[in-house]
């Protein structure tokens, strides 16, 4: 580890702040604009993999709950690996070889599912940086797997046509490993700053904006130099950060990083922005992130879903709860038809391959995404985002239960001069009804007044048979027309 390496980011950064445009305030990072690109790809990938993929129990939270004596990790981590003081988090790390580890695969495996973006975490929780790093020795590059796996993804993402963008998660670290000095542990003996558990600090009320004990300087100048790093040495065209920044203590050292970070774009000739939650930042000063949920109704401006293929976890386990291959597909349509991006997430084992589950997930959405990308790639939202009788549920983890549609939910987008209707559940007669497109006897009515040209099926050619409007709505029939995901409508428009 370097010791001045703080210290010369830290310089760094306050240099670049005062030869950019953007400033630590709110009303200069607001003028930030979204990347064109990210509003034209829809589709990104998150990827959760670390140490926590070693135990593969519960979720990528095992390292908070393996100490906490009465949880199911606390229990498990005993009965599978005996008493913490004799194996720790730590000792997972001679575990996390990352073997099959192939980043050409997985990028190869990523483009087919139609995703324009990458979104590896960087630093969980844990404190395990995924890529090299002169501020810690606790890193990949120089433990477990020993090689630079951001780096790796980075450069394979860049040359298929990927943008590369990273997360932090290191802010909740502050008190993630707190528990372990509760009890005969390996981290109850004291820590200096940089070792692999520090600060492990008590765990108040941190769902608190004002929780005690609040962190220090020392830990918010480490954070500061931390991301800093990651900005420089891998330039992501956006950086995403987890819940917890919020907290008031993070303020002023998230709006320096913010104006850093954008005139690191200034001068890269890039346009980034930072994904955020829990209004940790001024509205319009970044990408507005919703964590397994979404609207229930389309916003004026752009934002991100971020999700899971399983309903339990981020990360890789031995009891994951999958989510159908359609209900992913579903959620990308809401959530496009309503301004927004999908940022699916994976979870590798810790030998470095995907699990079947996954591999399923995003060959299915990549079939489908194959087909229909036109209703999905570059579109806009329309004049009406939905119809049917299925509502989305607005907020945060709406995601515990699959939603239900019928043939009867349609989702709407605009692209290529034609309205694209989807229907969420194809019918089984073959038989469209889309009440939004139908002939409006009131012209002060705000519903569809245009000329329809042609009615196609995406993936079905020459299957329309016939189709005409009237007061109900845009009647088509067709032929041969069966699948078991949402089926689309392109209406061409003269």
């Amino acid at each position: 580890m370097n010791p001045n390496k703080e210290q010369e980011l830290l310089q760094t950064i306050d240099r670049v702040i005062a030869e950019g445009p953007y400033k630590p305030e709110w009303d200069s990072l607001m003028e930030a604009p979204v990347p064109e690109w990210f509003r034209e790809q829809k589709l990104g990938i998150f990827i959760h993999w670390g140490i926590y993929s070693v135990p593969a129990y519960a979720n990528e939270w095992y390292s908070r709950n393996m100490y906490i004596q009465g949880t199911s990790e606390f229990e498990h981590h005993v009965k599978t690996y005996g008493p913490h003081k004799d194996f720790g988090y730590k000792d997972f790390l001679p575990m996390f070889k990352a073997e099959k580890f192939d980043p050409k695969e997985w990028i190869s495996l990523f483009k087919q599912a139609g995703a324009g973006y990458l979104f590896p975490v960087a630093e969980h929780h844990d404190g395990f940086q995924m890529y090299k790093s002169e501020i810690s020795d606790w890193n990949a590059a120089q433990m477990g797997p020993k090689r630079d796996v951001l780096g790796d993804l980075a450069r394979e993402a860049e040359a298929a046509g990927l943008k590369f963008c990273t997360s932090s998660h290191r802010a909740e670290h502050w008190f993630f490993m707190g528990h372990g000095k509760e009890f005969d542990s390996d981290i109850k003996d004291p820590m200096q700053k940089g070792d692999f558990y520090w600060p492990a600090m008590p765990e108040a009320d941190h769902q608190s904006l004002f929780s005690e004990p609040c962190p220090t300087e020392e830990y918010l100048n480490d954070w500061l130099a931390r991301t800093a790093e990651l900005i420089l040495n891998y330039r992501p065209k956006l950086l995403y950060f987890d819940w917890w920044l919020q907290h008031q203590a993070f303020k002023p050292y998230l709006k320096r990083l913010a104006a850093f970070y954008y005139n690191c774009g200034k001068k890269w000739g890039e346009d980034v922005l930072i994904c955020y939650k829990h209004d940790a930042m001024m509205f319009g000063s970044g990408i507005v992130e919703v964590e397994r949920g979404g609207f229930a109704d389309p916003k004026p401006y752009h934002w991100q879903t971020d999700t899971a293929v399983a309903r339990n976890s981020w990360c890789y386990t031995d009891t994951l709860d999958y989510k159908s291959s359609q209900e992913v597909i579903f959620t990308l349509i809401d959530v496009v038809s309503k301004n927004g991006n999908l940022l699916l997430n994976i979870g590798p084992k810790s030998d470095g391959s995907i699990p079947e589950g996954d591999k399923k997930i995003l060959t299915d959405l990549g079939a489908w995404m194959q087909v229909n990308k036109e209703a999905v790639i570059g579109a806009k939202c329309w004049r009406k985002a939905q119809e049917g009788p299925s509502k989305s549920t607005e907020g945060q983890f709406q995601d515990q239960q699959a939603a239900v549609f019928t043939s009867q939910d349609y989702r709407f987008t605009a692209n290529h001069g034609a309205i694209y209707a989807i229907a969420l559940r194809c019918p089984e007669d073959g038989k469209f009804l889309v009440k939004a497109l139908a002939d409006s006897a009131d012209q002060n009515q705000p519903e569809f007044h245009g000329i329809i040209s042609k009615v196609e099926v995406l993936g079905f050619d020459g299957a329309v048979k016939e189709w005409h409007t009237d007061g109900e709505g845009l009647h088509v029939e067709t032929v041969g027309v069966k699948t078991e995901f949402p089926a689309t409508l392109k209406v061409t428009v003269k």
